[in-house]
């Protein structure tokens, strides 16, 4: 049987998203994928890139093929490259999505705009911290939020992103609420926390490549490569107040109120084949639960610092914080975490800010101080049960 054509945005009018969104909403339900090519043939003439001044809006069982193309946020843009259409502004109730996949073919680009409206995350103030153009604008939010992420997606299952390069993204580069049964893979990032814009350098905070949020579980998430403002790849369950989804002023889209019995928990995650380094002078890999919320069954196996020479992140790997949420996570809720096959040049090799049990930790090269390869930075008394083994230091 004759597999059934795609659906390019080629065939419709309107302004590139519009066009685009008109492709989705046709395909919706009929098998088709929808193929962004390399030439858009724009009203005003054929040209090579894709403008976005709004999101694409991803629905169930959508299929997008990004072919050899390059997918650009304007300046009039504050808003994600992709979302998943069931959440956003005002989006009180998040209906649960199934099978969206995203795929490139070839070289595949998406960048942020060349004069970002907003950066960073909602805890960050714009023209203060970090660099935005509505700084000062009457009318609009004065702090970044969940606009600011790349690739956004709620309570979705059964997906994918693959095969895609992201430069300069506002906040994030991938970030994932209560999503589960998914992969991530052959994703490469290049932002570097601070960016030249007209000729100044400017500060964009918040630069993560691939952010795991509450209620993730079950991913697996490998071949990243290339470097990052922030956390190359992070797993981060941190509850808040905020028991809105739409909401403005937060940076996830789905609300930050724990759900409770176990819901929001991050769990069954895969991380493998990590080859980068965060040029912020962060942390390449980091897991950070805050007391309520467990953090369990996550594999990291393959994890490669490629900071170039004279130059140090702050650890390969960060396992929770005693700065969030109230402090150290209660002993027993961050445990069965497998770290395997690290090569470090950052201060830590493996950093242990909160607590952590029931754990093995083994196959480390780090270039530094020994009792940096692997460090307990609150105090033995928040360790239970983790075995370290084979490390080997390279002292400079």
């Amino acid at each position: 049987m004759p597999s059934l054509s795609p659906i390019t945005p080629n065939d419709f009018q309107g302004s590139d998203v519009e066009r685009i969104n008109l492709a989705v909403q046709a395909a919706a339900g009929t098998g088709r994928r929808v193929v962004i090519p390399r030439h858009n043939q724009a009203d005003d003439g054929e040209r090579d890139i894709w403008l976005l001044d709004a999101a694409i809006l991803l629905r169930t069982d959508t299929t997008l093929e990004l072919d050899n193309c390059h997918i650009k946020l304007s300046d009039r843009c504050r808003d994600n490259f992709i979302r998943s259409a069931n959440c956003g502004m005002g989006i009180a109730d998040i209906e649960p999505m199934r099978g969206i996949h995203i795929y490139g073919v070839g070289n595949v680009l998406m960048e942020g705009a060349d004069h970002p409206r907003a950066t960073g995350d909602s805890g960050k103030t714009l023209g203060e911290r970090t660099f935005g153009t509505d700084a000062g604008v009457d009318g609009e939010s004065q702090k970044g939020d969940w606009r600011n992420i790349g690739i956004l997606m709620a309570f979705v299952e059964d997906f994918s992103i693959r095969s895609l390069k992201m430069v300069d993204p506002h906040c994030w580069g991938i970030s994932l609420e209560r999503c589960a049964h998914g992969m991530l893979r052959d994703i490469e990032f290049a932002s570097g926390q601070v960016r030249t814009v007209d000729g100044e350098q400017q500060t964009i905070l918040n630069q993560d490549g691939i952010d795991l949020r509450l209620g993730c579980h079950d991913i697996l998430i490998e071949h990243i490569t290339g470097f990052s403002g922030d956390d190359l790849v992070a797993l981060t369950a941190i509850p808040g107040a905020r028991g809105t989804a739409g909401d403005p002023g937060s940076t996830m889209v789905s609300a930050t109120m724990d759900r409770s019995e176990g819901l929001d928990e991050i769990r069954n995650v895969i991380i493998r084949d990590v080859r980068g380094y965060c040029k912020g002078g962060h942390h390449i890999v980091r897991l950070l639960n805050t007391p309520g919320v467990r953090l369990h069954d996550i594999l990291i196996d393959g994890l490669m610092d490629t900071s170039p020479e004279g130059f140090r992140c702050k650890a390969a790997l960060k396992i929770g914080d005693s700065h969030y949420g109230g402090g150290v996570a209660p002993l027993g809720s961050t445990y069965r975490i497998i770290v395997n096959n690290v090569m470090s040049k950052a201060q830590y090799a493996v950093m242990i800010g909160g607590s952590l049990c029931d754990s093995v930790i083994s196959n480390i090269i780090h270039e530094g101080a020994p009792e940096d390869a692997v460090a307990v930075i609150p105090g033995p008394e928040h360790m239970r049960d983790v075995s370290v083994s084979n490390v080997r230091v390279i002292e400079g």
